[in-house]
């Protein structure tokens, strides 16, 4: 999905992953040195993306990221609506696995690595 040092540390980067020939899924790659982690661009309030661009993503580095419909805003951390119509809901996360070589993966069923 991407290399953990080619994306900017506290920063959130906008990925997109191709799911179906006329369908695609974006994420929210959030950098914070060796951490990364994901969340669906899904404002929980209306279901619409975050941003449709990178340079449409409203974010405070290190602090939070907004939804630019409704100003929506969610902690950098974890996600957590902390101000807004959806105040105390979460962004969707998703689990990561950066693996030795710096890729960032979505991270296997825990299941099916036993």
């Amino acid at each position: 999905m991407a290399q953990r040092d080619a994306l900017a540390d506290v920063c959130a980067t906008m990925v997109t992953l191709n799911t179906t020939e006329d369908n695609v899924f974006r994420l929210l790659l959030v950098r914070a040195g060796p951490d990364v982690h994901a969340f669906v661009n899904r404002c929980p309030h209306f279901g619409v993306p975050l941003a449709s661009r990178q340079d449409h993503l409203l974010q405070k580095p290190g602090i939070s990221i907004s939804c630019n419909v409704h100003y929506a805003r969610f902690r950098w951390s974890d996600g957590l609506c902390e101000s807004g119509e959806c105040k105390g809901e979460s962004l969707i996360s998703v689990p990561l696995e950066v693996q030795p070589d710096g890729r960032v993966c979505i991270a296997r069923d825990p299941i099916e690595r036993q």
